[in-house]
């Protein structure tokens, strides 16, 4: 059953009266044609005004939807020949963290990105998409598997940040994040980050340093959730609105501060509405970035990577 957020409701009821005219005319002979349209009619119409006037907060639980597509939906509806590779040859498998080559458009790419449950089973499994070290250490091992054989790299980041339990600090947590950063300005190959949901701290930063960072329209970026921030400042998770409009970490706040590049416009209603649409229009945006950075010498891209990235946040009076 589809789930609605407290902002989606006169959409869900409006939907709710569309399902029980179809019923009604399946049920008798009452031609019912024109209600439907006009119910379709106020419903699309509803959608976009909801969608046109949300608020940060409202974007920051779009992020969360459960309905929303997450890294293995996207590679599922995107891609071919997906070959999944597991391990970081030190410690073990991270179900947070995918990745693995497969083929998009005519081109073989890695893709790498973290990876969320639909049920309490799977949350439990994948830790809630929140990476421990190994899981970092593999993206690692698979970006430079990438360089090794000249693909490119695409991260898909959706995280509510890394996992903060003690066994992940004894395993290198920090350590394990920093050499990503390190490791990631110096890739010889093409890479492209995409927040498709939650992109939370250091636990997003981990993979998000490439030549394209890009926000789908409906996510956050920040060093900390509006939940927490809230706590940090009142005490109390009730002001986690006030703190999102104060923290500025939508897709239209990041572009304006020139923290990311792009961003890739969701369908009306946000990505859970359509998981095809969705993934059709990223994949066209990811082949296009793509043959604009491979037309560009790999010591001149690592060079302008280098160069956005240290620009950022410096003040000139």
């Amino acid at each position: 059953m589809r789930t609605y957020l407290d902002f989606e409701k006169p959409i869900a009821d409006l939907e709710a009266r569309l399902e029980e005219t179809k019923k009604l005319a399946q049920t008798s002979n009452v031609d019912v044609s024109e209600a439907v349209n006009i119910l379709e009619q106020s419903i699309d119409k509803l959608r976009r005004e909801i969608f046109q006037n949300l608020t940060r907060w409202q974007r920051v639980q779009l992020s969360r939807h459960p309905d929303r597509p997450y890294t293995l939906d996207y590679i599922s509806l995107m891609c071919d020949q997906f070959i999944e590779l597991h391990g970081d040859r030190t410690v073990r498998d991270d179900p947070a963290m995918v990745g693995g080559f497969c083929q998009l458009g005519d081109q073989t790419v890695m893709i790498i990105g973290q990876q969320k449950g639909r049920n309490t089973k799977q949350r439990q499994h994948r830790n809630f998409g929140m990476p421990n070290p190994e899981g970092y250490r593999k993206a690692l091992r698979l970006m430079k598997l990438a360089e090794k054989f000249n693909k490119p790299i695409i991260t898909m980041i959706d995280t509510p940040g890394a996992f903060p339990g003690l066994e992940a600090e004894e395993r290198g947590q920090g350590e394990a994040i920093a050499r990503n950063l390190k490791e990631m300005f110096m890739l010889t190959v093409p890479v492209i980050c995409i927040i498709i949901g939650e992109g939370a701290s250091g636990g997003a930063l981990g993979i998000a340093i490439g030549d394209r960072v890009m926000m789908l329209e409906n996510t956050w970026y920040s060093v900390i959730s509006p939940e927490n921030c809230s706590t940090i400042l009142w005490r109390s998770w009730n002001f986690k609105e006030q703190a999102a409009e104060a923290m500025k970490l939508t897709a239209r706040d990041m572009q304006l501060n020139k923290l990311v590049d792009e961003i890739v416009e969701e369908p009306v209603g946000g990505a859970h509405n359509d998981h095809q649409a969705m993934a059709n229009h990223l994949k066209t945006v990811i082949l296009d970035t793509l043959a604009e950075l491979n037309a560009i010498e790999a010591q001149e891209r690592i060079n302008q990577r280098i160069d956005k990235f240290c620009s950022m946040g410096v003040v000139v009076e």
